[in-house]
């Protein structure tokens, strides 16, 4: 697609809201660590739960190496704090029903023939092994991931688009990038 996000790029600023905090910008966050830009589904998709349940796991990793971790998700708010229940996420969620700030980065859906592959059927088991079960659907059904790395000085340092909806790169990928 024309017009992605390529590393050297300045990232685009913009403000958002969190399931309990809202107005933020991307920008104050840059002043002092680097951003992991992780854009996902919506937060009743499984495959999205393991992604957000494996980089909990590594939370500290990539917050020894100076980065702040932000899962972009189509959800409305009300439905992320009432599938946490009270739990505590260690990362930044970031809410974008309205798809704003995936626009903004380019992050588009694809055709239903990124929907179902032998990656996303894999995915899926995993998740379901894991416990993950579907919820409220939001958004796009097909929307594809994507990731970045912004550094202190809002340059994207990485950029990756998903070629279907479980292509997402994988934590040790994503702690290299990171400088870990």
């Amino acid at each position: 697609m024309k017009n992605r996000m390529i590393k050297g790029m300045t990232a685009p600023d913009f403000t958002f809201n969190t399931p309990w905090k809202q107005s933020l910008h991307i920008y104050d966050f840059l002043k002092k660590e680097k951003a992991l830009l992780v854009f996902l589904r919506y937060m009743g998709c499984p495959l999205c739960q393991l992604k957000i349940s494996e980089l909990s796991r590594d939370i500290d990793h990539f917050k020894a190496a100076n980065t702040n971790v932000f899962i972009v998700l189509q959800s409305q708010p009300e439905i992320i704090r009432e599938m946490a229940n009270g739990k505590e996420f260690p990362m930044i969620l970031i809410c974008d029903p309205d798809m704003h700030i995936f626009n903004l980065y380019k992050v588009y859906s694809g055709s239903i023939f990124g929907y179902i592959t032998p990656n996303v059927i894999k995915k899926a088991i995993q998740a379901k092994r894991h416990g993950f079960k579907h919820g409220k659907k939001e958004g796009k059904e097909l929307q594809r991931p994507a990731a970045f790395l912004i550094n202190t000085d809002k340059i994207v340092t990485y950029a990756y688009y998903g070629k279907n909806v479980g292509d997402i790169p994988d934590n040790p990928t994503l702690k290299t990038i990171a400088g870990i």
